[in-house]
């Protein structure tokens, strides 16, 4: 990795953004405007996946199969953020910014003003279909999607077995609490469908396997957008049991960043997410989750394995761009947290994997991105203007095999009034302006962020540098909240 400076990247400018139409369209393959559809795009979008999550890349504790094969036959970006949440629900933030392209500020009250990616494809020929979690308002989900299959809403609450609140999914492990991820009694993701019990991964894989059947059938030839967005690993985290004996407990490793609790109140340290277990957090109590956490995984990732064998099987494959990512990640059991709610790496950076036509296969891009470039990525993909109210830049460059092109020099995050934060590839600084606490860290060798050297006078100098660049960034993104 290089630092901002040797790749003389002005921190504010990204390189990608200017041609990113002519240089992504070789990817799009032999097709001749006019003479034949435009590839399709398939959208798995996850809920909760932290970066730190994929077998093949950065964590052989974790089986992910499908996923693998996914990544030999695409890029996989190492790299991609989410930038930011004005909500405890971090989840709805960032799919605003995922269908609007919009940044992260201006996402919570202009949806309703600019095109949304299922619309715009729709405009422009696309057969449109949704299934899985929609957390942004039913009038949005409308807009976007032609056809909309089965989906719920951002959260599938799981039910105690008995009136006390204690004896559900939270505080676990505690006295006394019998919950078991593999009780299909529960509800969460263990679906009722007509008398039967289904897992919420499986239904929405079997929606997304019966659209591409119907898609096979139909005599329009249009292209389909088509959005599955699994609910996965978000918690109650339940699966069947053969998941779970995948991962004995007592082989699961406790993080090196494993603390009992943050060493001071981030701001939301009491969120829903946060009390999924007993405070102060222990070794065991960090092994059951991360255990449940990566069943979960698996056992979406079997599912996933389902939707991209029936590309193969419908012949769908070699004209579908397939984009794979998260909302945003998740701590389990990294620095005193369970949740999302922070700025740290496990919590704002997420996987991002793109397969499809003349993509590079098996290549790994570490480039500064924001997931929430998806939109006007597919677009340069596809061969469509992207929308000018759209304000994340298309990754479309960063695909080109040879391409120079390069990331943000600088990634922005930012969690509600409470955070905020700026990284580049070299150092890392978070700011936390309501408890007067700041935190500095040597990204590039201290991954998991382990020692803060905010204190040290040697960095005074870096810490003001990185401030200088927060402070253009919130005037770029229409951030007004005051730091120091």
């Amino acid at each position: 990795m290089h630092s901002d400076h040797e790749n003389g990247v002005d921190r504010r400018t990204l390189l990608m953004g200017a041609g990113a139409a002519s240089l992504a369209a070789p990817l799009m393959g032999a097709r001749a405007p006019g003479n034949s559809p435009k590839p399709n795009v398939l959208l798995i979008y996850m809920d909760d996946q932290t970066h730190r999550s994929l077998g093949f890349l950065n964590n052989p504790e974790v089986r992910t199969p499908h996923l693998d094969r996914l990544a030999r036959r695409g890029t996989t970006f190492t790299h991609a953020f989410n930038q930011g949440a004005w909500s405890g629900a971090v989840c709805i933030p960032s799919r605003a910014m995922l269908i609007s392209g919009l940044t992260v500020w201006h996402s919570e009250h202009r949806l309703n003003e600019v095109p949304l990616w299922g619309e715009w494809f729709q405009q422009h020929g696309y057969n449109t279909f949704m299934t899985g979690k929609w957390h942004n308002g039913d009038e949005t989900l409308h807009r976007c999607f032609g056809e909309i299959g089965p989906h719920a809403g951002g959260f599938l609450p799981s039910l105690p077995d008995t009136p006390e609140p204690s004896n559900d999914a939270y505080f676990r492990p505690s006295p006394g609490n019998n919950w078991r991820p593999d009780d299909m009694s529960r509800g969460g993701h263990w679906m009722n469908v007509d008398g039967t019990i289904v897992h919420s991964s499986e239904r929405w894989a079997s929606a997304a396997v019966d659209y591409l059947d119907r898609h096979a059938k139909r005599s329009d030839k249009k292209p389909f957008f088509m959005h599955v967005a699994f609910h996965a690993p978000h918690d109650p985290r339940q699966c069947p049991k053969a998941f779970l004996d995948m991962y004995p407990i007592e082989k699961i490793s406790v993080p090196p960043n494993f603390q009992p609790e943050h060493p001071f109140d981030q701001g939301d340290s009491r969120v829903r997410d946060e009390l999924l277990t007993p405070f102060p957090r222990t070794e065991e109590a960090v092994r059951l989750h991360r255990h449940e956490y990566y069943a979960l995984l698996s056992h979406v990732d079997s599912q996933i394995g389902r939707i991209l064998d029936h590309l193969d099987a419908t012949g769908l494959t070699s004209d579908t761009f397939v984009l794979f990512s998260s909302d945003h990640g998740l701590a389990v059991g990294e620095h005193g947290l369970m949740g999302k709610q922070n700025l740290y790496e496990h919590s704002i950076r997420i996987p991002l994997i793109m397969a499809g036509p003349k993509i590079p296969p098996g290549a790994i891009q570490d480039a500064l991105v924001y997931q929430s470039g998806l939109f006007p990525t597919a677009c340069d993909l596809c061969g469509l203007a992207t929308p000018k109210s759209v304000e994340h830049k298309s990754m479309a460059p960063l695909l080109r095999k040879g391409s120079r092109s390069k990331g943000y020099s600088h990634i922005y995050g930012g969690y509600m009034r409470l955070q905020r934060m700026v990284r580049n590839h070299e150092w890392k600084l978070i700011l936390y302006p309501p408890a007067g606490r700041t935190q500095l860290f040597h990204i590039a060798t201290d991954p998991w962020e382990l020692h803060d050297l905010s204190g040290d006078p040697r960095h005074a100098e870096t810490i003001a540098n990185l401030k200088l660049c927060l402070r253009e960034l919130q005037a770029e993104l229409g951030d007004t909240l005051e730091i120091s």
